[in-house]
């Protein structure tokens, strides 16, 4: 039996935050702003994970009116996330992904984002892809106020 799941995630570019992306701190003047550490990549997967087996969604298991949730690595979430994953049966065929940002280049990041990623979700690397693309300049993206990221995931069980 296998599910597919669709995750999608975008947040505010802000100054003062550290911009986390992939479990990975990247060099770059502004960072994501959100509740957790706003790494929308991880968001999305999570989502994707979620929604496979038509969970809820990230907001729902770890609402930002939650206190204990404030500031929190969104790798912590995505160990919580993958237990949920492994406790019903399921175990992950492969994620695809796509991190949109007009800046900073994200290509130089993908490699240890991967290894970060695979060791969480006890995968390989060749199961796990993801891209970086732009917004050619257009919308809040293309004009470097926010990040976003996509996710599709397959579960077997």
């Amino acid at each position: 039996m296998y599910r597919v799941g669709l995750g999608y995630d975008i947040h505010r570019l802000t100054e003062g935050r550290d911009l986390i992306i992939g479990g990975v701190k990247i060099t770059h003047e502004k960072g994501l702003l959100g509740h957790s550490d706003a790494d929308v990549l991880i968001h999305a997967i999570i989502d994707a994970m979620l929604g496979a087996l038509a969970l809820a969604d990230i907001g729902t298991l770890f609402p930002d009116t939650d206190k204990k949730y404030k500031d929190i690595e969104s790798t912590l979430l995505l160990e919580k996330v993958y237990e949920k994953i492994s406790e019903k049966g399921w175990q992950i065929v492969n994620i695809d992904s796509n991190i949109i940002a007009q800046e900073p280049k994200m290509m130089p990041y993908i490699p240890k984002m991967k290894k970060v990623l695979c060791k969480i979700l006890e995968i390989e690397p060749d199961e796990l892809s993801i891209k970086a693309k732009t917004n050619e300049d257009m919308d809040a993206v293309g004009q470097k106020l926010a990040i976003e990221a996509h996710a599709v995931v397959m579960l077997r069980k």
